[in-house]
């Protein structure tokens, strides 16, 4: 009862103050906090009469007071769904601020009115070893950090660029075409776009440079002539692994979890992941193979029957574990033992998931454990028709047994069998790693985490500007 009294009191209020305007400044700065708390009760249109009535006094003598009035105005009228007025006045309030110099409230104008007008949209295209992703997503402002919301991410077609074949080269560039076509239809504004090789590429292709420059080539013209207006927009072709696992980390996991995460990716041509200490500096590592180039190592003529495969899948494990992942988990990168929650991405991390928990389809992060990954590599090992083909009898829900049946296909055309039994080993191999130590780890797949990185440039660069923009409002 007493907060309708109070309510009812408010009103009254803004019923005898309506009839003029503000005649000071301190009424002024009345109006303006009482519209706003007009607006937070669903009464926006009496929001915005009241805030109207403020502005005359506070123009030109109080920027401030202007500021928020503008600020508060475009908050209102976007309540109303009225884009192009909330627009005009959070353009008025970034002006202001920015002549304030009050850089973070800057930044936050400047992030609204790309919100209203399309400016908030980004597009990342990942030029990896099994193909090309793409991921359009629009960033949003959230307790001081920014984050991603995928529109876009198109299932990317098993195109191994890595072979370096005509073949396969060709593909790519038909998947980029129709990649390319989307990023105009959302109209993604060319400095909002980033086009990179995945380390992947650049390492196993990088050992020959006349294809990977023919590579570089091709997707560059087909860029020239697919967006004739986007002269800037160039491939980046410098990618390293220790710098993606970093891009990985700030495009899946939340800032506030940074302390108590490391990050693994498990690609198809590499892996890659780490950590940020207490001073936010990341501790990368990486390691010369992934799930295809595992496979090529242990079979590189492709001539091995799969039980003579088997064997030596087994043989190399133990020799990379032995030679390469131990001795990086136990002795190179403490960090990674120190963490309790370990954050996975790659497509063989992917394939288990969909292959083991078809259920969780829908599921954005799903928890593995030890025992998961045990009873992958053994199907992979003695029953691959049974762990490609899953009961999916159980799925009752429409959308998630949609789902589910795409990953699953897809994860078919993605991998072969002997690709599955060497990520499968690797993965087995990496949770071993981990599981060496007293602190009990938490193992979460992070379903799109393969676009991670080309969206956490973006994520990463907003977050920069605006902290740089605090910084410098705080030495004011």
């Amino acid at each position: 009862m007493r907060s309708i009294f109070y309510f009812l009191l408010l009103v009254g209020c803004v019923h005898t103050v309506q009839a003029q305007n503000a005649r000071t400044i301190e009424e002024a700065s009345h109006f303006i906090k009482l519209g706003n708390t007009l607006r937070m009760v669903d009464r926006s249109q009496q929001a915005i009469d009241l805030l109207l009535r403020a502005l005359p006094t506070v123009q030109s003598k109080d920027n401030y007071l202007e500021a928020i009035a503008y600020e508060n105005l475009g908050y209102a009228y976007s309540d109303q769904e009225n884009t192009q007025a909330s627009l005009r006045y959070f353009q008025k309030a970034y002006y202001l601020y920015k002549q304030l110099k009050f850089g973070a409230s800057e930044a936050a104008m400047q992030q609204l009115i790309g919100e209203i007008s399309g400016r908030d949209m980004y597009a990342g295209i990942d030029v990896g070893a099994s193909g090309v992703k793409l991921a359009i997503f629009r960033t949003t402002y959230e307790n001081g950090f920014y984050k991603k919301e995928v529109k876009l991410r198109p299932n990317a077609p098993n195109v191994t660029l890595v072979s370096g074949s005509a073949q396969a080269f060709l593909a790519g560039q038909n998947v980029m075409k129709a990649y390319l076509d989307s990023i105009r239809v959302y109209k993604v504004p060319a400095d909002h776009i980033y086009i990179a090789f995945s380390s992947g590429i650049n390492e196993t292709l990088g050992k020959t440079p006349g294809k990977k420059g023919k590579l570089h080539e091709l997707f560059s013209d087909l860029i020239k002539n697919q967006m004739p207006q986007s002269d800037s927009l160039i491939i980046d072709s410098t990618l390293t692994a220790a710098r993606e696992a970093e891009l990985f980390m700030i495009g899946s996991v939340p800032r506030k979890l940074w302390g108590s995460t490391s990050c693994m990716d498990i690609g198809s041509g590499n892996t890659k992941g780490g950590y940020y200490d207490a001073d936010r500096r990341f501790h990368s590592i990486s390691m010369p193979f992934g799930t295809k180039t595992l496979a090529n190592l242990i079979d590189n003529n492709r001539s091995l029957p799969i039980e003579d495969y088997k064997k030596e899948a087994q043989r190399v494990l133990k020799m990379v574990a032995d030679t390469a992942l131990n001795l990086e988990f136990n002795t190179t990168s403490p960090g990674l033992q120190q963490r309790k929650t370990v954050a996975l991405g790659g497509g063989i991390a992917w394939a288990m998931t969909a292959y083991l928990h078809p259920e969780r389809a829908g599921t954005t992060a799903v928890p593995l454990t030890i025992g998961d990954v045990q009873r992958f590599a053994q199907l992979a090992m003695t029953n691959y028709q049974g762990l490609i083909h899953p009961d999916l009898t159980n799925l009752t829900d429409p959308v998630v047994r949609q789902k589910a049946e795409a990953d699953v296909n897809n994860a078919q055309n993605q991998f072969n069998e002997k690709q599955i039994i060497a990520g499968a080993l690797l993965l087995e191999t990496v949770f071993r790693a981990y599981a060496n130590t007293s602190i009990t780890k938490r193992f979460v797949f992070i379903r799109d985490s393969d676009i991670s990185w080309v969206t956490g440039k973006f994520v990463e660069m907003l977050n920069q500007n605006y902290e740089r923009a605090v910084a410098s409002e705080a030495r004011q």
